[in-house]
């Protein structure tokens, strides 16, 4: 009995030790996601390092708590702030500013329509081939993600719309792993979303008036 009583405090202790690790690191990386937005506000080029070093941790989290498809998601992330950190380091301030532009409603049912169907495939192997939690919500999210991504470099307006979303069912998927402080994030994420389709909305709105001026 003693025995029995001895390998379950040992396990707890684990348990525990394991938890507030993960929090710990959670907290790093929530720093870090924070400290990337409002560098990024400023045009500090080591917004970019934040972002690779916050990516790098959730590339760890997601994968220890089985969100695969979240942890390769980070992956890409970090190239992506590799890739900006290399584009700002060359200076492109000679270049002309990118316009915001909005797409048609037929052509972002296209869009969705495609992405919905590589999200099923790619949850399908997921939850066939892997252990991942909630694959389908999982696949998703990351594949809603990555042409999102690309939405916001083409600066096409409705991409905030779609990073409402996307960022919804993250928190709900967090929520349920118990990553508390990124959820709250999420949350945060959320209301900066909402602002930026406001703002880039006022933004083509100048651009079409200038444009007629």
């Amino acid at each position: 009995m003693m025995d029995f009583w001895s390998a379950l405090l040992s396990t707890i202790d684990v348990a525990l030790i394991e938890a507030t690790a993960l929090t710990a690191w959670e907290a790093i990386a929530v720093v870090l996601a924070a400290a990337y937005l409002v560098l990024a506000m400023k045009g500090s080029i080591w917004c970019w390092v934040a972002a690779f070093a916050s990516t790098a941790i959730y590339t760890a989290l997601f994968w220890k708590v089985s969100l695969l498809m979240e942890s390769v998601l980070n992956v890409y992330y970090m190239a992506m702030a590799v890739y900006g950190f290399n584009q700002w380091t060359k200076g492109r301030s000679g270049d002309a500013a990118i316009g915001v532009i909005s797409w048609s409603l037929q052509r972002h049912v296209k869009l969705i329509s495609v992405t919905a169907i590589i999200s099923v495939v790619v949850g399908y192997l997921m939850s066939t081939y892997t252990q991942a939690s909630f694959a389908y919500l999982d696949a998703a999210t990351t594949c809603f993600a990555v042409m999102t991504t690309y939405l916001v470099a083409k600066k096409v307006l409705e991409n905030w719309l779609y990073w409402v979303v996307i960022d919804f069912v993250s928190i709900y998927l967090y929520l349920q792993k118990g990553l508390m402080l990124t959820s709250l994030l999420f949350i945060m994420y959320v209301g900066m979303a909402i602002g930026g389709y406001f703002l880039w909305r006022t933004a083509m709105s100048e651009q079409v008036k200038e444009s007629r001026a």
